[in-house]
C-alpha cells in the first residue's frame, strides 16, 4: 500500500520561493511517472509538472522557467522547487504517482500541502 506524504507548503511573499517534498513509503523507481498537481479555490485541479523514471520532465506553460521538478531515488522523494512565486500560484499542491500493477494502471495521491502567496 503506497503512501505519499507532502510537506514544505506555507505562506510566502510574492517573488519568494518554496520547495515542496513528496516522500513515498517505498522506492519511487517503481513509478512510471510522478508529478505535482494543484487546485486553487473555485478551480479545477491542474497538472503542474511531471517526471518519469528516466528523468524526463514536463511543465504546464504557466510555471515554465519558475518551477523545477526533481527526484532523489535514495530518499524516495520527489521535489518541486518553486521560484518567483505569484498570487496565482496559491493552491493546495498534491503529489501523484502512477505505476503498473498486474498489467493495470494504479494511481496514488498524497493528502496535499497548502501554498499561499500573499504580501
Amino acid at each position: 500500500q503506497v503512501q505519499l506524504v507532502e510537506s514544505g507548503g506555507g505562506l510566502v511573499q510574492p517573488g519568494g520561493a518554496l520547495r515542496l517534498s513528496c516522500v513515498a513509503s517505498g522506492s519511487i523507481s517503481q513509478f512510471v511517472i510522478m508529478g505535482w498537481y494543484r487546485q486553487a479555490p473555485g478551480k479545477e485541479r491542474e497538472l503542474v509538472a511531471t517526471i518519469t523514471t528516466g528523468g524526463n520532465t514536463k511543465y504546464v506553460d504557466s510555471v515554465k522557467g519558475r518551477f523545477a521538478i526533481s527526484k532523489d531515488n535514495a530518499k524516495n522523494t520527489v521535489y518541486l522547487q518553486m521560484n518567483s512565486l505569484d498570487a496565482e500560484d496559491t493552491a493546495v499542491y498534491y503529489c501523484n504517482a502512477g505505476r503498473i500493477i498486474e498489467q493495470d494502471w494504479t494511481n496514488y495521491w498524497g493528502q496535499g500541502t497548502q501554498v499561499t502567496v500573499s504580501s
